[in-house]
């Protein structure tokens, strides 16, 4: 069923209006280029030896922006976002608001037949609550609510928006592709969305550098805060001390885990994208191959960009990971 919204006072009107404009091109800047990429060899020994023997596919980008310090492991190869396309989809919701197709204090209703699952709080709302469009952001990134993200989804244009959008700024794997028209074959193969390790740290890189503009710099910088407030902070975010500010947003389908992060380390800033594939672990248990593989690359990284720290995770964290 295609999800629909009721949106207060003006409903009908708003959304025929998204509509209407759904087909237009949507408005993109040339990014910046990236500080000149360094490959580290001892950075990339590491990285390859924890996933070696790893039973499934591993893609990783690891870089020290200020240094150019790199390892990749098939970063540029395909993979399913899981979760992280709600990145893309807060780009979206962004930039709905910046065009004035959305409100970000705007005041929604939600029906029953939004309810996608239970996961999360929103579908689990009553029919006729009223919800603003900042919450839905909100519960999106920081609870990775998919309930929250469907409902954007449909509220900024839809995929084939989205993937225009995409496209016009470069990203040539990235893609929306659940209720996407002619993307059926991707959907099947990658699930709600695709994307490469390389290319989902260059999304965060631009959300949070000012040199360029993914919306605007005050819809960057909203966006920047609401992923430093995530509810999941049991992998990469665990590999750093608590002082230190990380960007992230992590995904999880059966057969893979993904998380994506910016890191404020103390030398400078990092990015880092850990996504697996085909894995024959398919459990939800906090030891989860694929989990303990992104724990691994992020102490890793830590490691080699801050050399001279002394912080390790205190004992006994492990029990308050959170599996599902």
């Amino acid at each position: 069923m295609p999800l629909r919204s009721v949106r207060l006072p003006f409903a009908i009107l708003a959304l025929a209006a998204l509509s209407a404009c759904a087909s237009a091109p949507p408005t993109a800047t040339a990014s910046a280029p990236w500080p000149e990429e360094r490959p580290d060899p001892d950075l990339q020994e590491a990285v390859e030896k924890a996933a070696r023997g790893f039973d499934g596919r591993v893609g990783v980008y690891v870089r020290h922006l200020p240094t150019g310090r790199t390892a990749a492991i098939d970063a540029d190869s395909l993979f399913p976002t899981a979760s992280t396309i709600k990145v893309p989809i807060l780009v979206a919701t962004m930039a709905a608001v910046e065009r004035g197709d959305l409100g970000w204090d705007e005041t929604l209703v939600f029906r029953e037949s939004l309810a996608y699952d239970d996961h999360g709080l929103v579908g689990l709302l009553r029919d006729s609550a009223r919800v603003t469009v900042h919450r839905l952001a909100e519960a999106m990134l920081s609870a990775s609510d998919n309930n929250a993200s469907l409902w954007l989804q449909d509220l900024s244009g839809g995929g084939a928006r989205l993937n225009e959008f995409l496209s016009a700024r470069g990203y040539a794997g990235t893609r929306m592709n659940s209720r996407t028209p002619g993307r059926r074959a991707d959907w099947e193969r990658y699930g709600w969305g695709q994307t490469t390790p390389r290319e989902m740290a260059r999304l965060f890189r631009e959300i949070v550098d000012a040199d360029v503009d993914v919306v605007s710099p005050a819809a960057d910088e909203e966006m920047h805060r609401t992923l430093t407030r995530t509810f999941y902070d049991d992998e990469l975010v665990g590999t750093v001390p608590p002082g230190v500010q990380v960007a992230s947003k992590q995904g999880a389908v059966s057969d893979s885990r993904s998380e994506v992060a910016y890191v404020h380390a103390p030398s400078g800033p990092y990015v880092i994208a850990v996504f697996t594939d085909g894995q024959t672990d398919t459990g939800w248990e906090t030891d989860n191959p694929g989990w303990e593989l992104i724990r691994q690359i992020g102490e890793i990284a830590w490691r080699a960009f801050e050399p001279s720290s002394d912080w390790r995770p205190a004992p006994g964290g492990e029990r308050f990971r959170l599996g599902e």
